[in-house]
């Protein structure tokens, strides 16, 4: 065997570990994942050919080892001992005069403030720099030997850095699971049918403790470090932060939130501002650990019990509690969905009382088999929703209900629509229904549907809250005297909006049917709508299988056109606003779409162009071209006025026709 062989393994073993304690510890990483990739590869390569080189200590070496009957018992050396909890910032007064009148002090304390991890609680034995042992915390005096799992974390080091290191070191830490690490874990899961975790620490606990490592080394675990056990030199420093910031020299990753605050002013502070990015963080935290930051201080206050005298934990308010399902009712949102609302048993979760809880849809009540009687997991996180995490069917009563979803809207009576393969169910009532009223209005006068100068959204909010309208139609009502006495509305303006609703009256077919806000039905499909039929009163007769005749009108869409015009309320309000004298031309079927000359032709506008872009692309969608916002490799032709930019680059770079104005007009007129 070659020597350079040999050296070359310890090359690799070297750069890759300087790059893991880059990665992992400092939170630097230097090269990219596929240089990183490259060199692991190399070295398994080497390894491969050369068996008599693969130490324990490798890289290479995280896969796992064979499957365990049981995990052994490890006595722990020193006792790893739990933590005193405070819920109030006045326990947290009470801790700090406790610490100074133990140390016989008026002097404020320097603590060592850090996320308390919601993991699994584990301490890692090295032994001349190497791995030997990893244990759960188990009853603080025994845990569980979890050393084959433990080595297939890559933010644990296999082997310390450097050779400036104690004999014996002992770091003590939790294994967690990052927040996105648990999402992709939870969506494998699921679409290979198999059972989702409920939260990232169950599911770094059931990780950590399976009996084939193997498993263990294909989830998405980390590792910090926030302390310390056996040390066969004894004087690692004076401070706790000394010897944290030693531990992580040593190659190991403590929390890049440590920091040092002075009294309980200063942890009082750290709490708030790390509350406040609580739901930020890649990891699940329950609160703030403080420690007496001098060890000196440490041994004078001891121990009580099994936890120490110097340190705390700082609790959040819990996140998940126990509840019970008393109902489930159905909220109307502004767009006409139906969402199922769990009313509760109060619960004080996540700093609040919550009595209320989304369901989401009846797809999730039938995943999670929610009924009226359960007991349930409730979760709030920051500001988030609560939310029904998980049922105890053990716990559920010979009366509970299952949860139905209704066939009437529970605020204007009309048909509840569920197209089949959609997960959210709506109220058909779009015009008329009054949960849905603002976005309605707001719709049909913007400036692509009726385009009713001056009735912006505080406005209508304005009409709707004091009850002057509750449907588009009401807005061909109004009178002078009611608008001009509303908050900050005078004559002039109320005059002005008249005027603007007078104008809107003579408006186009297919601007008309866009107003309607039927649900997704956008601009070109409206078009489509009315060059095919010609007349309002064709398509209201229209079935899904004539409606789907149409380009770019598939099952869906025609299902919810459909249903839009079986509603009586939607057809009041269309006859209504016919009678306020909105009014357009009808005419004979064009020729469809897809003979059009520019049809299945995409158009993008960009620069400064000499007419208002609506305008040129009104005209673009006559001949049947698609006006797009963005350059892809589906673009025919980029209209370029002055001061073009990205869009003009990447059109060129993709071979794209480019038209300026005037070749866009000569194509036009030659068609």
């Amino acid at each position: 065997m070659e020597q350079t062989t040999k050296q070359r393994v310890a090359a690799l073993r070297e750069q890759i570990n300087h790059h893991n304690y880059l990665y992992y510890v400092l939170d630097a990483p230097e090269v990219p994942d596929a240089e990183y990739d490259r060199l692991l590869r190399e070295l398994e390569q080497l390894e491969a050919g050369h068996p008599e080189l693969v130490t324990p200590d490798s890289p290479t070496q995280r896969v796992g080892a064979q499957p365990l009957d049981a995990f052994d018992e490890v006595r722990h050396r020193l006792p790893m001992l739990s933590l005193a909890n405070a819920f109030s910032e006045q326990e947290m007064v009470d801790f700090d005069k406790r610490v100074r009148k133990l140390l016989d002090t008026d002097r404020e304390i320097t603590y060592l403030a850090e996320p308390k991890l919601d993991g699994l609680a584990i301490n890692i034995r090295y032994e001349q720099g190497q791995l030997v042992q990893a244990a759960t915390r188990g009853d603080g005096t025994r845990g569980e030997d979890v050393t084959q799992n433990v080595r297939t974390i890559p933010s644990v080091p296999l082997r310390l850095l450097g050779d400036n290191f104690p004999e014996i070191v002992e770091a003590r830490g939790e294994i967690f699971m990052p927040r996105k690490g648990f999402e992709t874990l939870n969506d494998r899961a699921r679409n290979e049918g198999e059972k989702v975790f409920v939260n990232p620490r169950n599911a770094a606990a059931g990780s950590l403790r399976q009996l084939d490592p193997r498993i263990t080394a294909t989830r998405p675990l980390a590792f910090y470090c926030y302390g310390y056990g056996e040390f066969s030199t004894p004087d690692m420093g004076d401070s706790y932060r000394q010897i944290m910031a030693a531990l992580k020299e040593m190659g190991i990753p403590v929390s890049p939130e440590q920091q040092l605050v002075t009294g309980v002013t200063g942890c009082l502070g750290y709490f708030h501002a790390l509350a406040a990015r609580r739901d930020r963080l890649d990891y699940e935290i329950d609160g703030v650990v403080f420690k007496v930051n001098s060890i000196r201080a440490q041994n004078e206050l001891g121990a009580v019990s099994r936890a120490p005298r110097w340190a705390i934990a700082h609790k959040f308010p819990a996140q998940e509690e126990l509840t019970q399902v008393e109902d489930v009712e159905f909220q109307v949102g502004r767009t006409g969905a139906i969402t199922p609302v769990a009313r509760l048993k109060p619960v004080f979760v996540g700093g609040v009382t919550v009595s209320n809880a989304t369901l989401h849809n009846m797809d999730e009540i039938t995943k999670k088999d929610v009924r009226i009687g359960d007991t349930v997991y409730v979760r709030r996180a920051g500001d988030v929703i609560p939310e029904v995490v998980r049922v105890l069917p053990e716990r559920r009563p010979d009366d509970s209900r299952p949860v139905v979803l209704p066939t009437r809207c529970p605020v204007c009576d009309s048909d509840v629509v569920r197209p089949e393969g959609e997960a959210v169910a709506r109220c058909s009532g779009g015009l008329y229904c009054a949960a849905q009223r603002k976005e309605a209005v707001k719709h049909f006068a913007s400036r692509t549907a009726m385009d009713i100068e001056g009735l912006g959204e505080k406005l209508v909010d304005q009409l709707i809250e004091t009850g002057l309208i509750h449907d588009p139609a009401d807005l061909y009502q109004l009178q002078l005297a009611q608008l001009s006495g509303l908050e900050r509305m005078g004559e002039k303006s109320a005059r002005n909006l008249l005027e603007a609703l007078e104008k809107s009256k003579q408006t186009t077919l297919e601007r008309f049917l866009f107003a309607l806000g039927i649900r997704e039905v956008g601009e070109a499909t409206s078009r489509a709508l009315a060059r095919h039929f010609g007349a309002l009163g064709r398509l209201q007769q229209a079935d899904e299988a004539l409606l789907q005749q149409i380009q770019d009108v598939g099952p869906v869409v025609a299902s919810h056109i459909v249903a839009f015009f079986q509603q009586a309320h939607n057809r009041e309000v269309i006859d209504k606003l016919v009678s306020a004298g909105v009014c357009w031309d009808e005419y004979e079927p064009q020729v469809e779409p897809q003979q059009q000359p520019l049809s299945g032709k995409t158009f993008v506008l960009t620069g400064k162009l000499t007419r208002p872009r609506n305008e040129i692309k009104a005209q673009l969608q006559e001949f049947g071209a698609k006006v797009a916002g963005s350059v892809s490799r589906k673009t025919d032709y980029l209209v370029a006025g002055e001061a073009a930019g990205s869009k003009l680059e990447k059109a060129e770079a993709l071979g794209v026709e480019i038209l300026d104005e005037s070749a866009l007009q000569k194509m036009l007129e030659a068609l």
